[in-house]
């Protein structure tokens, strides 16, 4: 006699998704605290502006992560978050984005061009923000529906080099304290090798059936 599993109810999933939310907005809801408090330190705008931007990548990690981890733990329905982690992630992007260019620079255009030609870090940084465009914009199933899921899928795999671009960003930022950019590197280094693994894993086994076949 085999026991079904029993479906998280709807109002269950309402609740995780809530949470889900309520999690992914809290950085943003304490930064406008400590801003509202005056706890942003001596450089309040440098301080709003590189929170803003290490949210946005550590969202960019957890979306990467959550993969994994609905393997690892079995546990496929966390995928779903996925797309409320990215979403969230590029919020904070452009947010980190939109400080620097409004509060920093006055929405000079000019200096921004300047920055982005002659500062290395900026050229990075923009460089991860254009190609995370196109993955905001193809979130929604109509997008899959419309590209088909292989292209849809190909396209997504620039998160493959928008994290890296993004963590070089940060590095080349930080004039002293280089120790959290390495970190979200080595965290990124470890999700690539774990595809790497999962990739060979399910390889092995087609390549043995096909050698079976062939004999």
């Amino acid at each position: 006699m085999t026991i079904k599993k029993k479906r998280p109810s709807k109002l269950q999933d309402n609740l995780v998704y809530g949470l889900v939310w309520l999690a992914c907005f809290a950085p943003l809801a304490w930064l406008a605290w400590r801003g509202y408090a005056g706890d942003l330190g001596a450089n309040p705008i440098e301080t709003l502006i590189r929170d803003l931007g290490e949210w946005g990548l550590r969202f960019l990690l957890v979306g990467l992560a959550i993969t994994p981890a609905a393997r690892i733990f079995r546990q496929p329905r966390l995928v779903r978050f996925r797309r409320t982690v990215g979403l969230f992630a590029f919020t904070y992007v452009l947010l980190h984005l939109l400080s620097y260019v409004g509060v920093d620079l006055y929405f000079d255009w000019t200096q921004l061009w300047k920055d982005i030609l002659k500062r290395p870090f900026i050229t990075l940084g923009m460089l991860g923000f254009v190609l995370l465009i196109p993955l905001a914009v193809t979130s929604t199933n109509g997008w899959v529906i419309r590209m088909g899921r292989a292209a849809w899928s190909r396209l997504h795999q620039l998160i493959y080099l928008i994290v890296p671009l993004g963590v070089a960003h940060y590095y080349l930022l930080v004039k002293a304290d280089h120790r959290p950019p390495l970190i979200y590197g080595a965290i990124f280094a470890v999700l690539m090798l774990w595809r790497v693994w999962e990739g060979r894993s399910k390889m092995l086994p087609r390549a043995a059936g096909e050698l079976s076949r062939s004999d």
